[in-house]
């Protein structure tokens, strides 16, 4: 089998989404910018394989330091046994950050030796998964970072445009008649919305009576229903996610945040979610995933891959979903041209379906002009310091 003679961590910035956006202002201070983290692999055939960790939108100089830490675990190893250089960089880490960076960081190198894997025997990922199970998955859009009804209409449109039917916006529990008048517009162009409340960085998390006076709240204005709600309590309290569920009808969802498949399937075990959003680039890489879907499957709970880093990430993650028969995938909305680029048509969209990926390994582009015209911008970082900038007024969305 081919050995690993090269590892190389690519840091990227690109352009990201609108300087009026809301999650802009409040998380990006120095602009609408967004950097990714990669790891190149190069196999001794001269093949290389492309990963994607989500840390390094956060923080891309630790994610560096990580991958430099763990190339001299697995360089001059075979490259083909991608289970066994995962149990590498795991004993290597393990010990400080069993959960957390580094399991970033190893789902970069996890997906860059599939994406290596896959393009050496001219074979998409999914295909060494044991094959897709469909030729397209159902895609809902992923957006909802708005203040501004113009900024909302734009991503109507644009499901429109691509016959998507389901969408998802960010509310928190004071954002009712947002919420509403979202509901009530994209109702009558027959799209479904499901909310996601942002609790994902919260400490403490919202209390339970509070997402579910939001719920109610909501409902007794409109004859529009939530088809779900996400990240709706903190990361670290999934007894108020089991709570929730025994309060409302409305599906919850969660698992973004989850670093560990073992942690996953343990809260699929008990029941936490009415389905689960696993993320390649987070949980260890596509591995990870597939083994999230294999217990979910077991139980009967639902599994709707998270979709929101780059390229790499995005499509790792929708590689798992079509080899482990996913029903539901994520489409990040907003603009991020690198992505983009990368993805080319192997991330197309029709009918309100993703399309089966047919290029080998992940089906990725990078050239050495585009990595010159994204060149890294050290600035370009999310900032989990949040500065508020207030929402308009409850008139705003109420008034034609």
């Amino acid at each position: 089998m081919p050995k690993i003679t090269n590892i190389r961590c690519l840091l990227l910035s690109s352009p990201y989404a609108d300087a009026d956006d809301p999650e802009i202002k409040e998380c990006f201070p120095n602009g609408p910018k967004r950097t990714i983290g990669m790891v190149e692999v190069t196999l001794d055939t001269g093949v290389t394989g492309l990963g994607e960790g989500y840390l390094a939108v956060f923080a891309p100089l630790v994610f560096k330091s990580i991958v430099d830490l763990c190339t001299p675990q697995v360089m001059g190893k075979e490259g083909f046994d991608i289970s066994a250089r995962v149990r590498d960089l795991r004993s290597l880490c393990d010990y400080w950050s069993l959960q957390g960076a580094a399991r970033h960081v190893i789902a970069a190198f996890e997906i860059a030796l599939q994406d290596a894997k896959g393009k050496s025997l001219d074979q998409p990922v999914y295909d060494l998964l044991g094959g897709a199970k469909a030729d397209h998955i159902p895609i809902y859009g992923s957006g909802g970072c708005c203040d501004a009804k113009e900024q909302f209409l734009r991503e109507l449109d644009l499901l429109d445009s691509l016959g998507i039917i389901k969408y998802k916006m960010r509310s928190i529990k004071t954002d009712i008649l947002r919420t509403v008048w979202v509901l009530e517009e994209a109702g009558r162009r027959g799209i479904e919305v499901g909310v996601d409340m942002c609790q994902n960085l919260a400490d403490p998390p919202q209390k339970v009576d509070d997402v579910v006076g939001f719920i109610e709240a909501v409902h007794a204005l409109t004859d529009r229903r939530m088809i779900f709600v996400e990240e709706a309590i903190g990361p670290d309290a999934p007894e108020g996610f089991k709570a929730l569920r025994a309060r409302t009808d409305v599906p919850v969802c969660g698992g973004e945040i989850i670093t560990t498949p073992k942690e996953m399937i343990e809260r699929i075990n008990n029941e936490i979610y009415d389905f689960v959003q696993p993320d390649a680039s987070v949980m260890g890489g596509i591995s990870g995933v597939m083994n999230v879907f294999d217990a979910a499957n077991a139980k009967g709970t639902p599994v709707v891959v998270h979709a929101w880093g780059g390229a790499a990430a995005i499509m790792a993650s929708y590689h798992a979903a079509f080899a482990a028969g996913g029903k539901l995938v994520e489409f990040p909305m907003l603009d991020f041209p690198l992505g983009r680029e990368m993805m080319a048509d192997q991330g197309r969209i029709v009918d309100g379906n993703l399309v089966r990926p047919t290029a080998p390994g992940l089906g990725l582009t990078l050239t050495p002009e585009m990595e010159a015209r994204y060149s890294f911008d050290e600035t370009a970082v999310y900032s989990c310091a949040l500065i508020d900038f207030g929402p308009p007024p409850d008139s705003y969305w109420t008034r034609d």
